[in-house]
């Protein structure tokens, strides 16, 4: 099994959504003692967010010119480097905080760098069709308060659901949600929160190990 280990958050240890999918990737290995894990950091290592030229890179279009110089060269080689590890992962572990409703911007931009028509989807007489569908995501979402299931929900998740939606256009449709909700709530709401996660976290693995 080959896992791919995504963190976004900003807030280092004290990041719940780290420690959930530490413990989503160590519950994986003790499941599966064979996997090979590729942790990639997205703040440790940001992908630069889409300029102009980072842009025709992905979608080149005629008359497309571009910078001559070292920097851009790293950042086209870091965008190839993001998408192969994507395309190899068989499982996918993302920590994504919500940030004001929707997800960090280092983890916006790594998503920017793997959607790549011809590689991860493609456009055909009948629609987008996704590429990139043989693969498992666990979606490790954490939040300051509590929207599952709220009359405010669908106004303000852009988080779970834009990731569901993106991965969908991918073509991923195996994708599984373990979440920590109210963890700004107090201590005792975050303890909770974060015990119900990580009990979670061992029974997913199980699972996903079983069916690899």
């Amino acid at each position: 099994m080959n896992i791919l280990h995504i963190d976004s958050s900003s807030t280092g240890a004290a990041s719940v959504s780290r420690e959930l999918t530490a413990a989503v990737v160590e519950a994986l290995r003790h499941s599966e003692p064979r996997s090979t894990v590729k942790h990639r950091d997205l703040v440790a290592q940001p992908p630069a967010h889409l300029d102009g030229a980072l842009l025709q890179s992905l979608r080149p279009q005629p008359g497309a010119v571009f910078p001559d110089d070292e920097g851009f060269r790293k950042e086209v080689a870091y965008t190839d480097e993001l998408l192969a590890e994507f395309l190899a992962a068989d499982v996918v572990v993302i920590g994504a905080p919500m940030y004001n409703f929707s997800i960090p911007s280092q983890l916006k931009a790594w998503i920017d760098r793997v959607a790549q028509a011809g590689k991860t989807f493609r456009y055909t007489a009948n629609g987008p069709e996704g590429l990139a569908g043989d693969k498992k995501v666990v979606i490790v979402s954490s939040r300051g308060g509590k929207y599952a299931g709220t009359p405010v929900e669908t106004l303000l998740d852009h988080q779970e659901s834009y990731l569901r939606a993106v991965l969908g256009f991918f073509g991923v449709t195996d994708v599984s949600v373990l979440r920590a909700e109210g963890v700004a709530l107090g201590g005792e709401a975050r303890e909770a929160a974060v015990n119900q996660a990580l009990e979670q976290a061992g029974l997913l693995a199980e699972e996903l190990a079983a069916a690899a």
